[in-house]
């Protein structure tokens, strides 16, 4: 096969002249920032995972940092899995908590309950489960060794049926190479009313939005100048922009996790039986194959030269200097070092998934 002429990208976002239109439509519309938009895709956004309250926010980051803010702990310990991006364990430590890392299982690569036992401390009173490459962390074997809150990072999970329910607020990403892209974004999902007020109100240094202040004030029409500020808030809410995109994106969303289940298919199916399959995904944010750990980087440097590009998803947690533990891993250290995410998005063709597959094949023919 001749190798292509443009690399193939492992990731990518996908969009068209719907969002084209849609960003068209908010700028002649005069409100540009946090406004109409933005309220009518908290409220699709809540009913399509089935929550109470859906709060629009600047990132994924951002929703885990309100969370913790609004809830308002101090000095407490944060269990994390160990294979996340880093943001998931960098944001306690914004708060002043401390990060506790623990091993995740070999199936699901999602943070391991008796690891989660054997090292929650006194003060553990906050566990992030991130739902890994929209794979659902066992949350019934996690409410039975941890007794605190519980966020529901899932980040891979839009839309997974069932996401976001099992946490007691779930955190919900629209990064630019996401399942649901936006450029970026995030959303806090909860059946908590106390919980979504608290963090309402937090999103623009506690002021109420601009927005709902020109709703008028005892009937009489125009804009409200006055507020009342009462809390230390932050500067964390989503503008209708980008809203606009996240409208036209929640359309496409289940013809996009359609074709990216199709990849999974056709990848579990017709791939060399040297790499070992991940399991099920609903939306398949990363294919995240494991290869014999000799063979990882080579095949990385092999497809990249076949113009493929991989990545790794990710590298374990503790590996980072402010994310040091004193303790062993051993899943994440026999595991992390097999990984490589072959691409998975809606740009791709049926002709570039053959692509992919005829070259990491060719690959351990070449081997054996």
């Amino acid at each position: 096969m001749n190798i292509r002429e443009k690399m193939l990208p492992v990731l990518k976002p996908h969009g068209g002249e719907e969002e084209v239109q849609a960003i068209r439509e908010v700028i002649e519309s005069g409100w540009w920032g946090k406004g109409p938009k933005v309220a009518e895709f908290e409220e699709k956004f809540a009913e399509m995972v089935g929550a109470k309250y859906a709060i629009a926010v600047t990132s994924a980051s951002h929703g885990q940092d309100l969370v913790m803010k609004a809830i308002g702990w101090k000095g407490i310990d944060v269990i994390n899995p160990a294979m996340s991006f880093i943001a998931t364990a960098i944001i306690p430590l914004w708060n002043g908590f401390t990060s506790n890392v623990v091993d995740v299982k070999r199936d699901t690569l999602c943070i391991d309950p008796e690891d989660v036992e054997k090292y929650k401390k006194p003060n553990s009173e906050l566990l992030i489960a991130v739902n890994e490459a929209g794979v659902p962390a066992d949350y019934e074997a996690l409410r039975k060794v941890f007794g605190g809150f519980i966020i529901e990072d899932t980040a891979h999970s839009c839309y997974t049926p069932g996401a976001g329910l099992s946490g007691d607020c779930a955190v919900w990403s629209f990064q630019a190479v996401k399942t649901m892209p936006m450029g970026d974004g995030g959303m806090i999902t909860t059946d908590d009313k106390e919980l979504a007020d608290k963090c309402r109100e937090m999103t623009w240094f506690g002021v109420s939005s601009t927005w709902s202040r020109t709703q008028g004030i005892n009937g009489k029409p125009g804009y409200a100048w006055d507020y009342q500020v009462d809390i230390l808030g932050y500067k964390y809410y989503m503008i209708d922009i980008m809203a606009a995109i996240g409208l036209e994106q929640m359309k496409k969303l289940p013809e996009h996790l359609k074709f990216r289940r199709h990849i999974q298919s056709r990848y579990n199916e017709e791939l060399n039986a040297m790499i070992e399959r991940p399991p099920h995904s609903e939306t398949v944010q990363y294919y995240v194959a494991r290869v014999p750990s000799n063979h990882r980087d080579e095949l990385i440097d092999y497809l990249a030269d076949k113009k493929i590009h991989t990545s790794v998803h990710f590298k374990p947690l503790y590996k980072y200097a402010p994310l040091k533990q004193d303790r062993e891993y051993p899943v994440c250290e026999t595991e992390w070092i097999k990984f490589i995410s072959l691409p998975c998005h809606n740009n791709m063709k049926d002709e570039d998934i053959d692509y992919v597959v005829y070259w990491v094949n060719r690959y351990f023919e070449e081997k054996y």
